[in-house]
């Protein structure tokens, strides 16, 4: 995959591999000792039933999407649900 700003990320809509509109990217999570990114932390949109998600929710209501989930990015960020 290319490299891609972060600040290019931010707002950029989330969707499922099936098509599911998921939210927008709000924020990616990093382990701070490693570097390594942890989680797209998105907010999810209205109509989304958070029943039918299978990614955990923090406790202001963004999804965590594991980083490892990430498909593709372009128009969207499309993640592997």
């Amino acid at each position: 995959m290319a490299d891609i700003l972060a600040e290019n990320l931010s707002g950029k809509a989330v969707m499922g591999a099936d098509g599911t509109e998921l939210g927008d990217l709000y924020n990616i999570t990093m382990d701070l000792k490693s570097g390594e990114l942890r989680h797209l932390l998105v907010s999810p949109h209205e109509q989304l039933r958070l029943e039918r998600v299978t990614f955990d929710v923090d406790d202001t209501g963004r999804l965590q999407v594991p980083v490892g989930n990430v498909q593709a990015v372009k128009d969207y960020i499309v993640v592997s649900r």
